[in-house]
């Protein structure tokens, strides 16, 4: 399924960072295998290929992945699903790994 949505919303690592501190959800679709690498605190996890409307609750929402392509696709597909509260996490852990942000770890 090819969804488009332009432009794309979307935010950077600081801002998802605030948006999470007024209580936004992080929603990490990567498979288990990188969340288990590690992930934002508090991030929820549901991998893109079991991601279902019902998993994405009243926003806002901001979608994350490794580097912002499948967190972008998810967001594109909820966009044309009419859900105007959620934004994709440029750069996604790479660039919050850059940042310094902090990343809970492995096990965790």
């Amino acid at each position: 399924m090819t969804v488009t949505a332009d432009p794309l919303p979307e935010v950077d690592v600081f801002a998802a960072l605030r948006l999470a501190a007024e209580g936004a959800v992080l929603i990490d679709v990567r498979e288990p295998e990188e969340w288990a690498e590690g992930h934002i605190a508090h991030a929820r996890h549901r991998p893109l290929g079991r991601l279902s409307l019902a998993d994405v609750p009243a926003g806002p929402v901001v979608m994350v992945c490794r580097s912002g392509n499948r967190s972008g696709q998810a967001t594109r597909a909820l966009v044309a699903a009419g859900r105007d509260d959620v934004v994709n996490m440029t750069g996604g852990m790479l660039a919050w790994a850059r940042a310094g942000l902090p990343i809970t770890p492995a096990g965790a």
